[in-house]
């Protein structure tokens, strides 16, 4: 495996990230997924880094390790990660990371009961724009264009001042500008997977839009969309979203740790904006550029109609919708929330079951 063609692309030596790391002491664990670990380290000149140790046993490990190479070496923006350099040393394969004091945004803002942090309104506010503006750049600016893939709250790490950085590009995709989209195997993270993408494989840039405004609804109620303890009867954050919106509650839906320090209108904006990210037709969703100009308000939300969205969530296991597809053969892969009477859908049932017998999921959980 090369890697030595990659400007800006350092090279450590195996030795040299056992010392920073205290042999990878499992002290120095700061998080593990399903390619490996994550260590805080301190190098040589004493820098602090987050050196990421790709499990030697992971086959597709190493075309996600030389993508996420690749990928991030030559292009820098104040909302990306820094990569540092690698180490390929025998069956070794580590990526050397800047390290971000505040870890991730699902560490710190949704982990419940246990939340070490506070979060307040404006730093809410500042992480969502932030997290769009590193979007808008590897959507708009970047040649060939990027999308992510796996745009989720463990990825968007946070600094000591809570700027947010996306992080882990293993999963990204080099998006040429003359194509409307990519047909490619589903990777991704359960609950943040765009429809047409988890039942068709069909990418664009649109998929990364949705998995931001599931990003968005989670950073504004302090919930995540899906989580393991959850019954079969309780919605889905995107599902209560939705149905908050047509009863015109969304205002309930924001998280109770702010009491009252915030702005109502432009929180229920923030969520609105969430919503106009997951609809279920991708070509309904803003570009990531347009939603930098919401956030920041710069663009009016008056007028816009926001239409149901894409709730995936339907096929993800805690629950099932062929029951009701028994009992009307038009009954779609979405259902109106709220509504006994099923919809015209983009997919077809033949469509999910096919694809989601084939579909795979890159997870990646938070250690806590």
């Amino acid at each position: 495996m090369k890697v030595s063609g990659i400007q800006n692309t350092r090279q450590y030596l195996y030795q040299e990230l056992c010392r920073a790391t205290d042999n990878f002491s499992p002290d120095n664990k700061i998080g593990e997924g399903g390619f490996g670990s994550v260590y805080k380290g301190v190098l040589r000149d004493g820098t602090l880094a987050a050196i990421k140790v790709l499990s030697a046993e992971s086959k597709q490990g190493v075309r996600e390790f030389l993508t996420e190479i690749t990928t991030i070496a030559e292009i820098e923006h104040e909302n990306l990660i820094k990569l540092y350099g690698c180490c390929v040393e025998g069956n070794h394969r580590i990526l050397v990371y800047g390290y971000l004091e505040n870890n991730s945004l699902s560490k710190t803002l949704l982990s419940g009961k246990n939340r070490e942090v506070e979060f307040s309104w404006d730093t809410r506010r500042g992480i969502c724009i932030g997290i769009a503006q590193g979007l808008a750049f590897l959507h708009e600016e970047v040649r060939p264009h990027i999308v992510h893939r796996d745009i989720k709250a463990s990825n968007v790490l946070l600094d000591g001042n809570f700027k947010p950085k996306i992080s882990d590009f293993g999963l990204a995709k080099l998006f040429p500008s003359n194509m409307t989209h990519i047909s490619t195997r589903v990777a991704g993270t359960t609950g943040y997977l765009a429809p047409e993408y988890a039942l068709r494989g069909q990418l664009t840039r649109k998929a990364d839009v949705y998995s931001f405004g599931i990003l968005i609804l989670e950073i504004v109620s302090g919930r995540r969309n899906m989580w393991k303890e959850a019954t079969p009867e309780e919605p889905y954050l995107l599902e209560l979203a939705w149905e908050l919106h047509k009863q015109g509650e969304l205002l309930r839906l924001i998280d109770k740790s702010m009491h009252e320090n915030f702005d109502p209108e432009e929180a229920c904006r923030y969520l609105k904006i969430g919503l106009l990210c997951t609809q279920e037709m991708p070509k309904l969703r803003p570009s990531m550029s347009t939603v930098v100009e919401m956030l920041k308000g710069e663009l009016d939300l008056e007028g816009k109609k926001i239409s149901r969205p894409g709730l995936i969530t339907a096929f993800m296991g805690h629950r099932t919708i062929l029951k009701d597809r028994d009992k009307s053969k038009d009954s779609s892969c979405t259902k109106s929330s709220g509504s006994g009477k099923a919809e015209n859908s983009l997919f077809s049932s033949k469509d999910a079951i096919t694809s989601f017998a084939t579909m795979t999921f890159n997870s990646i959980y938070d250690r806590r």
